[in-house]
């Protein structure tokens, strides 16, 4: 145990050592710690032996996504946002269950193997796109204001949204649910998870909000705890909302919104600390799923799961992105620059991990495949991200808006 702690404390070490040198390159924090975690982990050299167990990977990256998607929403410009809503309306509730249909139907002559619930699970599983891995995107400054709320927007909610949809199916693949009353109970199952996750949120915000803009007006947080109060808001709200049967992600993203309205003249200090301690968890995530699962994938691995992989994060999520911003006014390269940045990762990780539990026969090719396509993403998002911001903004100084 001390010793996986020593090297995981070291590799945290270097990197904040190293952080600004390598935003300066295509390297993201997640390809190195994947990276590491594979060649440190038992498929590797064996010196890390984390002997993370399926639920314990699952909660570590519930817990930062938690993290990640509240930060992310008390950095949204409610402003913006009000102005842009109609694009993230577009992308979630067009774009996202065409995502979903077009992935069911591109697995289903890959995977025969697999039962046609088993394959909704899979394309359930790998539509949500990854607050933390588009951060590269979603804070850059040279990206417009309008294409990184949407895309941050869209990477907060759709996760929300798909957990109902995904445990419906899964309590369908486990004889849990007739198929009879599958339709409405999906439907309740949605209207219970977004409406408690909601409500539980901007309540939960709300009340934190009065909170800490009282004691920070009469000067009662020291300094030493200004990293506490954001994360311990982000982790209640998840909390509370999953004790509820809510969506504690969606808990969470409501929650980071409000916040940060309510807070503005104050939320720059809180937020700064509190970044530095999700962005630890993702880090040690990455290095974990490393370990753990990309090793195992590559035991399992086959070129079906590689074509699906590319197609997940090509076709399958390009074309509903596309078809979703028709009419929009957006320029086609626009166009392709949002359906090219939606990253798999922490999210993808957490349906991975449910589906590994379950025991259900297609799971080892669920996982390994989810798997396979979050690797591809954190390896080509990563490395693309900086250098196509660079160039959406050269188009954007040009003048070059023609819509199509």
């Amino acid at each position: 145990m001390y010793e996986v702690v020593a090297i995981l404390s070291t590799i945290v070490f270097i990197y904040a050592g190293v952080s600004a040198f390598l935003e300066r390159t295509p390297f993201s924090g997640a390809i190195v710690f994947v990276l590491l975690g594979l060649f440190l982990g038992p498929f590797g050299f064996g010196v890390l032996d984390l002997n993370v167990e399926a639920e314990g990977l699952g909660t570590l990256a519930e817990l930062t996504l938690a993290l990640v998607l509240f930060t992310d929403a008390a950095r949204t410009d409610l402003r913006e946002l009000a102005m842009t809503l109609s694009l993230p309306r577009r992308l979630l509730l067009v774009g996202l269950p065409l995502t979903i249909l077009l992935g069911f139907l591109c697995a289903l002559p890959l995977f025969g193997a697999l039962s046609l619930i088993e394959i909704g699970l899979l394309a359930v599983a790998l539509s949500p796109t990854d607050a933390a891995l588009g951060k590269a995107v979603v804070t850059d400054v040279t990206v417009p204001n309008g294409i990184r709320t949407s895309l941050n927007v869209e990477s907060g909610l759709n996760d929300g949204i798909c957990v109902p949809i995904f445990l419906a199916l899964l309590a369908l693949a486990t004889h849990g649910v007739e198929v009879a009353g599958f339709a409405s109970y999906t439907l309740v199952l949605v209207l219970q998870e977004i409406g408690v996750g909601i409500g539980i949120g901007l309540s939960v915000a709300a009340v934190g909000a009065f909170l800490v803009r009282n004691f920070s007006h009469r000067n009662w947080i020291t300094r030493s705890w200004l990293q506490l109060p954001v994360p311990a808001l982000a982790l209640v709200a998840y909390a509370a909302a999953q004790n509820f049967s809510g969506s504690g992600f969606i808990a969470s993203f409501s929650a980071g919104l409000l916040f940060g309205g309510m807070v503005r003249a104050h939320k720059e200090r809180f937020l700064l600390a509190a970044e530095s301690t999700g962005d630890t968890l993702a880090l040690v995530t990455w290095v974990a799923f490393g370990a753990t699962a990309i090793g195992t994938m590559l035991v399992d691995f086959d070129w079906r799961m590689l074509a699906y992989s590319v197609l997940s994060l090509t076709v399958i999520r390009m074309l509903p992105v596309w078809l979703a911003l028709r009419g929009s006014g957006m320029a086609g390269y626009e166009k392709f620059f949002v359906g090219w940045f939606g990253p798999r990762g922490l999210a993808s990780v957490v349906f991975a991990v449910m589906v590994l539990q379950s025991e259900i026969p297609g799971s080892s090719v669920i996982v390994s495949t989810a798997a396979c396509t979050i690797l591809l993403s954190v390896v080509a998002h990563g490395i693309s991200a900086r250098p196509y911001a660079r160039y959406l903004a050269g188009r954007e100084g040009n003048g070059d808006r023609s819509a199509d």
